[in-house]
């Protein structure tokens, strides 16, 4: 092997749950400490003095003025490179992957990824009208909700946020497999319950506690319906107070560091794509071509090295992600597809959760001898794929420093595109849909994605005063995907459809 062969070396995680918010830490700190616990994890803390490469994951829940600035002042060091990523839940993959490359390249030679928030803390405060000591915030600091890409009818609609979103795909997977809405529910309960065992004995979890298949698809007050088919225990969670790092270095500086060989992971490779950003100028919603591609050029990787993958992180801010990527790899039914816990019990602390799955990651790999793993992320509304594939064995074909973009391959797959109208009366049919609802559980408006007899896409409202219409969106029994209909402007000038 090349002496500037990449590895992750260490991890170190960091979760706080203070009995009140003057006693949290900011989000800096959380990152600090877990980079110095990354290096710990490696036992070799003497190599923080020679980062060179650092990448902070985009950070949400402080306002700060300068994120990179602000944690160089906390941790004390500057190392010569030092980026600040954008928004996006794969991010840390491809900060991972990028590191690997550098790495390769003889641009560095140790590298780190961190990422952190502290988002509880933060909505404790402000519910208790406390105002926290942490860096002066900027005063003009707003949160980017990435609506500028989408359609402006989505934004009026309500349909802009990954919790209204992901819907569409969840309702429109489940009909294109075949199954009735109630058991594509079932099935995403019992996944989802696989996935909080894992959180359950995770030390860094948010929520330390299985929750059984029929606790998580029964909508209560305690589990609230959010937009269909969707309760409060499918969804991420992002109310935690969580940071991650990620160690790497070239192979020698791992070795004159002292860094015993069974700590160390390789990354063999990885592939990326992205889907169209706005999602209502894509092709089809049960499927993503770039997941697909991604998903396939890391599988190649696998065979090609004669390895399988022993363990797995498919991206889990809800169901229909992993249930469509674990499809494609053709996972059984009762997989487990992730050593970290998912963003639902584990917790989301939004961008960062890759950082921890990384981190689950590297530690499933030091149990398990010349063995290989899959870590996939996703961002967006199912819109930018990075996948890599670590082992704990070096790889037998070398590919770093690698262009592992598949884009080429995702687009060649996508099939036309309907043309988008705000305009329409007259036939259309479900293409997809989801039903909103109010905090008390209540359906607030149900939107329909349609298509028009003339093969054009709308979108459309369902009011909630049209009851029978959506319960026909909520039945258990049968898909109302496919279900023909009128649409015609309401009052606003927004499209309304009903059964016809």
């Amino acid at each position: 092997m090349d002496d500037r062969t990449p590895v992750l070396i260490g991890a170190g995680e960091v979760v706080e749950r203070p009995a009140e918010p003057l006693l949290a830490r900011e989000p800096v700190a959380l990152m600090a400490e877990a980079l110095r616990r990354a290096a710990e994890d490696a036992g070799a803390p003497a190599l923080l003095a020679a980062l060179d490469s650092l990448d902070i994951v985009n950070s949400v829940s402080w306002p700060y003025p300068d994120v990179p600035e602000a944690f160089v002042r906390e941790f004390g060091q500057r190392p010569a490179r030092l980026v600040y990523g954008p928004v996006g839940g794969e991010s840390p993959v491809r900060f991972l992957h990028e590191a690997a490359n550098r790495i390769a390249r003889g641009e560095a030679r140790v590298a780190a990824v961190v990422g952190g928030e502290a988002t509880h803390a933060v909505a404790q405060a402000q519910k208790a009208g406390i105002t926290l000591p942490w860096t002066t915030p900027d005063p003009n600091w707003r949160r980017t909700r990435g609506r500028d890409y989408l359609h402006p009818l989505a934004v009026r609609l309500n349909v802009a946020d990954p919790v209204h979103v992901y819907p569409f795909y969840e309702n429109a997977t489940a009909a294109h497999w075949g199954q009735t809405p109630a058991e594509g529910q079932a099935a995403s309960a019992a996944l989802w319950s696989r996935f909080s065992a894992v959180a359950a004995a995770n030390p860094t979890a948010w929520i330390r506690r299985a929750a059984a298949p029929e606790e998580i698809a029964t909508p209560n007050e305690r589990n609230r319906p959010i937009a269909f088919p969707y309760n409060k225990l499918m969804v991420a969670n992002p109310m935690v107070n969580q940071a991650a790092a990620i160690l790497l270095c070239s192979l020698a500086t791992a070795r004159a560091a002292g860094v015993p060989e069974e700590r160390i992971a390789y990354l063999w490779g990885g592939a990326a794509a992205v889907e169209p950003r706005d999602y209502l100028n894509r092709d089809h919603y049960h499927g993503a071509h770039a997941q697909e591609a991604v998903l396939d050029a890391c599988n190649a990787i696998a065979t090609e090295e004669a390895a399988g993958f022993a363990a797995f992180e498919l991206y889990s801010c809800f169901p229909c992600v992993p249930k469509m990527a674990g499809r494609h790899l053709g996972l059984p039914a009762d997989a487990v597809p992730t050593t970290t816990g998912g963003l639902t019990f584990f917790g989301a602390p939004l961008n960062n959760y890759m950082t921890h799955a990384a981190a689950g990651m590297l530690r499933a790999l030091r149990q398990r001898p010349g063995r290989a793993a899959l870590l996939y992320g996703q961002g967006e509304f199912v819109t930018k794929h990075h996948a890599v594939v670590l082992a704990s064995r070096p790889p037998r074909v070398p590919r770093l420093p690698q262009d592992y973009s598949v884009q080429a391959e995702a687009d060649g797959r996508r099939g036309p595109v309907p043309a988008f109208t705000e305009t329409a009366e007259g036939a259309a049919a479900i293409e997809t849909h989801t039903v909103l609802h109010d905090r008390d559980g209540r359906p607030h408006h149900g939107v329909v994605i349609l298509r028009l007899a003339d093969g054009r896409r709308a979108l459309a409202r369902v009011p909630a005063s049209d009851a029978a219409t959506i319960a026909l969106l909520k039945r258990p029994g049968r898909t109302p995907i496919g279900t023909p209909g009128i649409v015609a402007p309401a009052a606003d000038g927004i499209l309304e459809w009903r059964p016809a």
